[in-house]
């Protein structure tokens, strides 16, 4: 349920107002679609390595084996910073979806009553918030199911004013938008290029299964069925739900201007426009209420993250030891603590606008995931050159795939390429955004000096393919593997095939 909640969350619920509105039906499916096969290629790549090796710590230990010390210190303090900072901006959705509502209390008393859900299920440990995220992951497949169902409706007229849409907004206004007000190939090809950070942040947490290896059950069975059906899930949920959108929301509604809202009000998602517009009643209510849902629980994944990367961190002498404190069940709450204090960052948005907040995170965790992918797919290419110089026979994996090496390193230099120009929009005359600018390049020039800082310090050189640790922990992982038992009736049959 992890793997299946990981790829829906707030990004495609509320973010992509912002990202219909740059860049119009088309841009928005084309742009969802390429980072959607970039995820896909990344998620194949850790597939393989993780699935072979379930360590706890997940890439950012196999880091150390494959690469060196210095590429897993600038992947775990990147990780931690990913999620940390992920985190505030789930609890500014929140108070922008909770304005559908009200818009007359002020933001902080949402964030601050959400902050109070999200902190007290992860003290209560790792068995409350797996129930948390079954419960939440569960309202979160069966909405956007049942939103794409019903957007197929709306769009052939079965709604209550009978309005058969069609393509309709894709000839006006148009399927792309000229982004700025360029005019020609130039302005739609920004209007899509626009897309792409928006669709990131989107797709970021589908890698959260490798954390979660270490701790999950029969990892060597159970993490390869989550790979392989990963792309079901893009195609579905992501892909599926942005060409609804697309079909029901015109680009140029100005409810989907989520950062304009300074004074603490913003729009609501676009499924809940889709459905005023079609005349439902009573329906936009309960569908943002399931949306809030799935704000809360990303905030609570983001939270259980950050922290387990901070005690891996401090596990590998790479943070403080006391992020390594635990209670006598076991959970690491020095680390639960700290990254939660960072979430009171959300608390920007009582000035400046939870919708504006909200895209201003979103940028930095979208770079931020982006160099994330970046090191899983360089550290995949030096496992693939050090199983192959070694003869291992991939093929015997228990998960392999014959698109690598191309994949990973279509997804290595995708990611540079779009966190490069992630912030391009401050170039164009009159266009110049000080927090933009920010809030795409910090973490992109956080990360290599990370590695080149931690490079110095350790004075330790990359691993080469002869000496790569491929046998360390594989006996007990291999007797910790066993075939599942077969399933009983065809719910289970069916249960399992989907897990």
């Amino acid at each position: 349920m992890i793997s299946i909640g990981g790829v829906i969350g707030t990004g495609l619920f509320l973010g992509t107002a912002n990202a219909l509105r740059w860049g119009g039906p088309l841009g928005l499916l084309l742009g969802y679609a390429v980072v959607g096969s970039i995820c896909y290629s990344v998620m194949i790549s850790l597939g393989e390595m993780i699935a072979y090796l379930p360590i706890p710590g997940g890439h950012i230990k196999l880091a150390e084996r494959f690469v060196d010390p210095a590429w897993s210190f600038a992947m775990g303090w990147n990780y931690w910073y990913n999620w940390t900072i992920i985190s505030p901006a789930e609890l500014s959705a929140a108070a922008v979806l909770i304005n559908y509502w009200n818009q007359s209390i002020n933001n902080s008393a949402w964030i601050a009553i959400c902050l109070v859900v999200v902190v007290t299920i992860n003290m209560c440990g790792a068995g409350v918030y797996g129930e948390a995220e079954f419960i939440f992951a569960s309202i979160k497949v069966i909405t956007i199911t049942g939103l794409i169902i019903l957007g197929i409706v709306i769009d052939l007229g079965g709604g209550p004013d009978h309005d058969r849409i069609g393509f309709r907004y894709w000839k006006n206004p148009g399927p792309f938008v000229q982004y700025n007000g360029i005019s020609g190939s130039e302005g739609r090809f920004l209007g899509w290029w626009a897309v792409m950070t928006q669709a990131a942040f989107s797709f970021i947490g589908t890698e959260i299964v490798a954390i979660a290896a270490g701790e999950a059950k029969n990892p060597r069975r159970n993490l390869p069925k989550a790979i392989r059906r990963v792309y079901i899930r893009i195609l579905l949920f992501y892909i599926l739900g942005t060409f609804i959108i697309g079909l029901l929301v015109p680009s140029n509604n100005p409810l989907l201007n989520l950062s304009g809202a300074g004074s603490g009000t913003a729009a609501a998602s676009p499924f809940v426009i889709a459905i005023e517009i079609a005349g439902i009643k009573a329906l936009p209510s309960i569908i943002n209420a399931c949306l809030l849902t799935s704000a809360w629980s990303a905030a609570s994944s983001d939270l259980y993250t950050s922290s387990r990367a901070l005690y891996g961190l401090a596990s590998a002498g790479n943070a403080p030891k006391i992020f390594m404190k635990t209670s006598k069940r076991g959970l690491p709450y020095v680390s639960v603590i700290f990254c939660a204090m960072f979430s009171l960052l959300a608390f920007m948005g009582v000035n400046s606008g939870s919708g504006k907040v909200f895209t201003w995170f979103s940028n930095m965790t979208s770079v931020a995931g982006l160099m994330t992918w970046f090191g899983i797919t360089v550290t995949y290419l030096r496992f693939y050159k050090g199983i192959t110089r070694q003869g291992y026979d991939r093929s015997k994996l228990p998960y392999s795939s014959r698109l690598q090496p191309y994949a990973a390193w279509y997804a290595c230099i995708s990611c540079i390429v779009i966190c490069f120009f992630s912030g391009w929009t401050v170039f164009l005359k009159d266009q110049w955004n000080t927090a933009t600018f920010v809030t795409n390049y910090l973490p992109f020039a956080l990360f290599p000096v990370l590695y080149i800082s931690s490079r110095l310090y350790y004075r330790v050189g990359p691993v080469s393919a002869d000496d790569m640790d491929f046998e360390s922990g594989l006996a007990e992982i291999e007797a910790d593997t066993y075939d599942e038992p077969p399933p009983k009736n065809k719910f289970e049959a069916f249960w399992a095939w989907l897990m």
